[in-house]
Formats: C-alpha cells, structure tokens, sequence
C-alpha cells in the first residue's frame, strides 16, 4: 500500500477526532510517525490502524472503511488530483469510462499501482445514490458537487456456464434490452423537473446533466463525415504507425509500420492476436465478446516473449497503451495504440526512438515530460527522507538540549542561565533579607587521614546526593560545596516570605539524612553541624570561564560561624534567623551567650523539630497510615508549652519531654571558638569557660535533642 493511502487515514483521524486520538491510535498500532507518498508500505500496517481505528474509535470496521471512501475523494482534491478529476468527463457515464485515464495518471507518479480495473465488479449489481450536494469555493470559483454513494451489492449467480466462453449475438442483445428498460424507468423515477431552464435550480440542472445528459448542459454538436475515406491505405499505416486491425476470430487484417518492425510476423504469419499478445489492462479474457464489454476502458496489450525472435530476449516486452474501436459494418475491431513508455530509460532499454513515434501522438510529448517529473519525484522523494531524517535528530536535539539545560540550571539558576545563553551580562542583585545555611561534617580531617580517599568521596557522594533531593523538596538554592561544607540559600534568587521556614525545614531534614551516612572508620553515622543566619546579602555571576552564582555580604561571614560554633548534631541559629522562625510552628531552645569569632558576644539557639510536620513529610516522602489515621509519633505530636524559661529579656517556652527524668543540659560558651578544627576538639572536651545551666529538679526538663522517628 503507498503511503498516499495511509497519509489520507491520519489526515482523516486528524481532521475528524483531532491530533491526540491520532497519536493513540500510531501508538496502538505500533506504526512509523511519518508515511511518505511514494513509498510502498506493508498492507499489515493499514489493516492495523484500521482495525485500532475500530478500537479507538469504537465503531465498526463497515465504518471506518465508508467513512474512508467518503474522506478520500476530498484528500485527493486536497492533494491537487481535483483538476484531474474535473476534466474526465462532461457527465456520470463519460467520467466512469474515463475513470482508466485517471489510473495512468497515476500509474506515472506510483509505478507500483495495480492497472486493472477489478472484474469482478462488472458482475456485480451497484447501486448508486446521490449522498449530498454542497457549494464550496474553490481556486476556480464556486462549484456544486454531487457526491455519489456507490455500493457493491452481493455478488448473483452468472447464467450460463464459464465466464471465459464468448456471448453469442443473442445473449449481447438480451443484455442490451434489459439495460434499456432499466435506462427508461430511472428516467421515469428521477427526470421530473421543470422543463424551463430559468426554473430549474442547480442541483437540477448538475442531476439532469449527470444522470442523462439531458437539460441545457447537454452537447448539441453534430459531428459531418465524408462519403468516403479520403486517406490511402499505406499512408494511413505510416502516419499511424501503431494500430492493429483484426476480425472476430482475432485475425489480424492490418498493422502500422513500426507494430510489424517491433513485432516480426504479425501479418506473415497469419497467427491470431492473442498469440502475440496478452490483455495486461483490463483483466478479462481475450475474445471478442470481453473485449466489446470493456470497450470504453483503456486497453493495456503486451507482448509474448515466445513470439519474439532470441536476439531480442535481453530487452523488456513491448506494451501497447490505446482504444479499442469496434467497426460494425465491417465486423472487425480497431486498436488504435501508442507505446506505453514512461522514461527515456524505457525507451532506450526497448531498442526504441523518438523516431518511431508519429509527431501528432502525445506520446513524445509524454516521455519528456515525465522524465523531469520522475527527476522531480525523485527529488521530493530525497527530501522527504531528509525531511524524516531531520525531524527525527530535531527530537534527539531537543531530547540533549533538555540535558544540557537540566545541568546548567543544577549549576547556575534558572534566569541567570538564560540570560548567559543569551550573551547577555548579568547583574548582581541585592536581596534585603534572606536565610543561609551552612554544614560540615564533625572530624572530618580525622576522618580523611585514616581512610582511603575513594571512601570519602563515596561518603560525601553519598550525604550530598541526599542534600541535593532535599532542596528540591524545600525549594531552596544549592551554592556550593567546597570539601565538607555545603552552602544553601532561601530567598535567593527568587525572593520568597518562607525563606526562613525552608531552611529550618532543609536543615532538619539534613539532620536525618546524615544518620543514614556512615563513617567509613567508625561504621557509625557520621555527625554534622548546622548554622544559619538570616540577613541582607549581595548577588550575582562571577568569572567567564565556568562561572558561579555567588554570594556576597557579612550575612555570609555570620552563617558560616554559626556553623563553625555549633555543636554535633545541632541546628544553630543566629539571632535574627531566631527572629524569622519565631511563632512559625518550630521548637527552638535558647543557647545562651557566646564569643563569635569577628562578632563578639551573641545569643544563639538551638533549632529542635517542626511542631507541625512529620518526619516523612520533612523527608519528602508519602506519609505512613495505620488503619486510615496518621501514625502517633512523638515527631509529629504537637505539645503545649508548659512554662516558660526567663533568661535575661526573652522569654523561651518550655516543653514536657517524653524522657522522664532526663537530665539535658544547655551549654553556654563563653570563650570564642577559633576555627573549624578547634571546634572538633571542643566537641570532644568541654572548654574551660564553658558553663552549665541546670534546670530545677521541679521545672519541665528542657532538652536540646529533637525526638523524631
């Protein structure tokens, strides 16, 4: 099947069911995106998108196929077939004898087509109904179609014996009689319009036209012919060097010229026609009666090879394309005959010229113009294929075009990325107020002096690919990671009021995911430190060669000593990050007063939980459910302050803790903490000017761990 025919079904199921039931259905059927017109294709792969058609659409097979017949003769208008079709014929019956004329037209384009008409639609009743008529404007103007339903009624039984017998004369006028009476009652049925042709509309005049050539549309020319054949008889065999003349009995009585030089012994021989020559087109028997039949169909002969001389074996049979003409008084039948040549190619490879063609036979004509369509044909061929070929790298482009930009927008921000691919520079931007977070990993130079190096780098692999799911999760921006340290920020580069809120949520989920990270000296889950600070900060892009969004501003400075000045295990918070997360649903701890390094004196806190989000959802994952209720965990219990601890001016609430009798303890430093590697060391032994404040033996104990589960 040629890829036409497919090509009209998706333009149908596009046009009729839109685009999306188009691509359910090439998805169901498991067929190619693209058809190309000339290309034959597989009969399977129309027979599955019919048959998904069916499915998809659910209708039946009857269905789909007439709504098909109905589409096709508009997709063949569509694709420029129109003026084709509009020139066959002045009424119905010359545009179906003419209808053969169309098949070579395109026989031309689709060398592949089947040029035969189908026999056993000749021995079959049709019934033919007018289906609708509508006006539409076309490249010419306004025109009326009638649209024809023809549908093929089951096939009868055929009186007599074998279809290949010849009818006798009686038969023939048996035949003739019953397709008059027939003539003459559809002529009594449907030929009941106004006889004055300024009453008839148009559809009348278009069905009286149609029907029977009757009405104002009618030809009224009357042909002259002469007493007698003005034309010698050698004369008329050179100037139509292509015509055969035989009888009945298929003897053949005169040929032109060049049928005796192509086929040697035509006349001497005195031999039958149908032992030089076979019926390609129409498919019927060869005899007289088949041939009087099909009179009004073009006739396709070609010729035996076991006639042709042995010289001749290498070059391909010679067809005979014309019109059969049956001479009554003379009882013979005239085939007026062209050779049926498509390229020079064939031309060549018959041993032929242009020569042998008569100069009035369009034939000539035909053969040049045709092979600059095939040059044609075969250059749109070529760029269909290139066509394909392109969409198809278009979408493997797009598919690595999509990887590029999730990699560049994983290193630089959406907006700032664009801007740089668009040459543009981009500039900083200060953002009045936003949260920076900070974290390393506790002992970490221990930790890389005892280990081999891929087993640090699988461990920070290992804790970042966890950091890195979590600022999806919170909607924070991931600046950088330099060794142990991984930096993140709210607010930035899209200012938002939450900024606070999606840190503390960041830095408790970073909490939990570091217990999943073991030490690989230990086999322990490494511990780290956590310290934002909130706070004014400088923006932008820095460097031409691998560039980076950075960061600028004292908030930057603050939040990396909170960080280094915490503590195993702890969220510090600074005090203007303790004013942006204050009365937001988090349990915070006050600390107490500190030396920071650069800083001086400050009071810092410790961020516990989220009163009012789980574990799973801190985590970013689907909540547990235990009999259609939330799981009760102390994690996600939200608990009533019950007394409030009075430190200097602030006023911390104080909560029960599930751990009776725990003795926590809040640590105060009181001497400044010099760098990261000096803070290890703290972790591990108390400073001397650190000091510690118990809670009263009565009071609520007040705890510095967070219980979740």
């Amino acid at each position: 099947m040629y890829g036409f025919i497919n090509t009209c079904l998706q333009s149908l199921v596009t046009e009729k069911f839109g685009e999306e039931t188009w691509e359910k259905l090439k998805a169901s059927a498991e067929v190619q995106d693209v058809f190309m017109t000339y290309t034959v294709y597989d009969d399977i792969i129309t027979i599955k998108l019919i048959q998904e058609a069916c499915k998809v659409l659910d209708v039946s097979m009857e269905a789909i196929l007439k709504l098909f017949g109905e589409y096709f003769f508009k997709f063949c208008k569509m694709s420029g077939y129109d003026r084709m079709l509009r020139t066959l014929g002045g009424n119905l019956t010359e545009f179906i004898e003419n209808l053969d004329a169309l098949h070579s037209y395109l026989a031309l384009s689709y060398q592949r087509i089947i040029e035969a008409v189908a026999k056993d639609f000749f021995d079959t009743d049709v019934a033919m109904s007018i289906l609708d008529m509508n006006e539409e404007v076309e490249r010419t103007g306004k025109k009326e179609h009638v649209v024809f339903l023809v549908v093929q009624k089951a096939r009868r039984q055929i009186r007599g014996a074998k279809a290949d017998w010849p009818q006798d004369s009686e038969d023939i006028q048996a035949d003739q009689e019953a397709v008059q009476g027939t003539l003459l009652r559809m002529k009594e049925r449907h030929l009941n319009f106004p006889v004055c042709p300024g009453e008839k509309s148009h559809s009348a005049i278009v069905r009286a036209s149609v029907l029977f050539g009757k009405g104002p549309l009618r030809d009224t020319f009357q042909p002259v012919y002469p007493e007698r054949l003005w034309i010698e008889e050698e004369m008329f065999c050179n100037a139509f060097p292509f015509h055969i003349v035989f009888d009945a009995a298929l003897r053949v009585k005169q040929a032109g010229v060049n049928i005796q030089k192509y086929v040697p012994g035509i006349l001497t021989q005195k031999s039958g026609l149908d032992e030089y020559f076979s019926i390609v087109h129409p498919q019927v028997t060869f005899n007289i009666s088949s041939i009087r039949k099909f009179i009004n169909s073009q006739f396709v002969l070609k010729t035996r090879r076991e006639m042709m001389p042995e010289a001749w074996e290498s070059q391909p049979t010679l067809k005979l394309r014309g019109q059969m003409i049956w001479m009554e008084s003379l009882g013979c039948m005239i085939f007026m005959c062209s050779p049926k040549l498509r390229s020079l190619q064939e031309l060549e490879e018959s041993k032929m010229h242009l020569s042998d063609i008569a100069p009035h036979d369009t034939t000539r004509d035909l053969i040049l113009l045709n092979q600059q369509r095939l040059a044609e044909m075969e250059l749109s061929c070529q760029l269909e294929k290139k066509k394909e070929e392109l969409r198809v790298l278009s979408n493997h482009l797009a598919i690595e075009k999509k990887k590029t930009e999730t990699l560049l927008y994983a290193m630089l921000p959406e907006h700032v990325a664009n801007q740089l691919k668009e040459g543009r520079k981009v500039a900083a931007g200060e953002f009045e107020t936003c949260t920076i977070l900070f974290s390393d990993v506790v002992t970490f130079t221990n930790i890389c002096a005892a280990c081999e190096p891929i087993q640090i780098v699988n461990m920070l692999n290992s804790m970042y690919s966890k950091f890195d799911r979590l600022t999806n999760v919170h909607e924070v921006y991931k600046v950088e990671t330099i060794g142990d340290a991984y930096m993140v920020v709210g607010g930035v580069p899209v200012p938002v009021e939450s900024h606070a809120q999606r840190v503390a949520n960041f830095a408790l989920g970073m909490r939990i995911s570091a217990k999943e990270v073991m030490n690989p000296v230990t086999g322990e889950p490494i511990q780290i430190r956590v310290g934002i600070h909130t706070g004014p900060v400088l923006a932008g892009v820095v460097g031409d060669k691998m560039p980076r969004y950075c960061l600028f501003g004292d908030t930057v400075n603050t939040a990396s000593r909170m960080e280094s000045h915490g503590l195993p295990n702890k969220v510090h918070l600074s005090p203007t990050a303790h004013r942006a997360l204050e009365n937001k649903g988090f349990e915070i701890v006050r600390r107490g007063e500190i030396e920071v390094k650069g800083k001086g004196k400050m009071t810092t806190y410790f961020l516990i939980q989220n009163l009012n989000a789980t574990e799973d959802e801190i985590m970013g994952r689907p909540s547990a459910l235990a009999d259609g209720k939330e799981a009760s965990t102390p994690g996600n219990q939200v608990r009533e302050p019950r007394a409030v601890l009075r430190n200097s001016d602030h006023q911390q609430p104080v909560y029960n803790r599930d751990h009776a009798g725990a003795t926590d303890e809040v640590t105060v430093a009181g001497s400044p903490v010099a760098g990261r590697e000096s803070t290890d060391a703290a972790n591990s032994q108390p400073s001397p000017d650190e000091t510690k404040t118990s809670v009263p033996a009565g009071d609520p104990v007040l705890s510095a761990f967070c219980v979740v589960l």
